[in-house]
């Protein structure tokens, strides 16, 4: 049998125990990786495992004594991965795509810097210098990563990754503010909140008569970066942009709505019907 038998040569048992927790996390992104060739679908398996395993560490009720530890682990695993060595399925898959995708080692590093940056504080209305910076660690890093397995290392594709990343970290920002508020976090820019004089409390923002204009000042920003995200992508390979014009669109369609429900209820939060998911599929061709 030969060694390319299964995707990227892995152990079968090792690719089924990476989909598993893919699959149990119940988002859209198991679905949306399927117009990918295998070997690429299961380095993006194992990138969103990577990125699962970091985030849960960062969110859960734990004392920080307990999470930096673990987190440091990670930061282990990432420096023995680039010296050929894994340790459970999740590395071993890892490792692989590394060999085969050329991805690197910073990117994996800085993501759990961002999820360091969660586990430290709860942070409450950050500067747009902090904000931006937590975005470029815990969605542009994956960005990073992710282009690389579809399949484009250009810079063109480092500056989708830089622009698409910013506007889906903000899109998330912007839609979970109540959900955030519930865990005593406030992402809105502190400069934001101030020039409307929305207070830098999470409970207290949510009940501002202000706050939809601040959330507007934000949506105008991630609407530029996903503008910026289009214009890298008509220079990238096309095919290997499939997935990330997805992601862009589907995220850009979030945006529109929670722009036309004006933050009235900020507690409300907003999705897609199926039908517009299902129409999206069909139009970037993954149905």
């Amino acid at each position: 049998m030969s060694a390319k038998a299964t995707p990227l040569g892995a152990n079968q048992a090792d690719l089924d125990a990476v989909e598993t927790i893919v699959r149990a996390a119940g988002t859209s992104f198991y679905r949306g990786m399927s117009v990918l060739p295998p070997d690429r679908r299961h380095a993006m398996y194992a990138i969103y495992a990577f990125c699962r395993i970091v985030d849960d560490i960062a969110d859960e009720e734990a004392e920080l004594a307990d999470k930096l530890p673990r987190l440091g682990a990670w930061r282990n695993r990432i420096d023995a991965l680039y010296h050929g060595k894994a340790e459970d399925p999740v590395t071993r898959v890892l490792l692989l795509a590394i060999r085969n995708f050329d991805l690197r080692r910073q990117d994996f590093l800085d993501m759990i810097d961002g999820m360091q940056m969660d586990a430290e504080e709860e942070i409450v209305a950050p500067g747009l210098s902090k904000l931006d910076l937590y975005c470029d660690r815990v969605a542009v890093s994956v960005g990073r990563l992710s282009v690389r397995a579809f399949g484009d290392a250009s810079a063109n594709a480092d500056k989708v990754a830089h622009a698409l990343g910013r506007a889906l970290q903000l899109t998330n920002i912007l839609r979970d503010v109540a959900e955030d508020a519930d865990r005593n976090r406030l992402y809105l820019p502190g400069e934001y909140l101030a020039a409307e004089g929305v207070p830098a409390d999470p409970k207290a923002a949510l009940c501002h008569p202000a706050l939809p204009a601040v959330c507007r000042r934000v949506a105008a920003l991630a609407d530029a970066y996903f503008r910026d995200a289009q214009a890298a992508m008509a220079l990238c390979d096309p095919r290997a942009m499939k997935p990330a014009r997805l992601m862009g669109a589907t995220y850009a369609a979030i945006l529109s709505r929670l722009e036309a429900s004006g933050w009235a209820d900020p507690t409300q939060r907003v999705s897609l019907p199926k039908w517009q998911k299902i129409w999206l599929a069909l139009r970037y061709g993954l149905l």
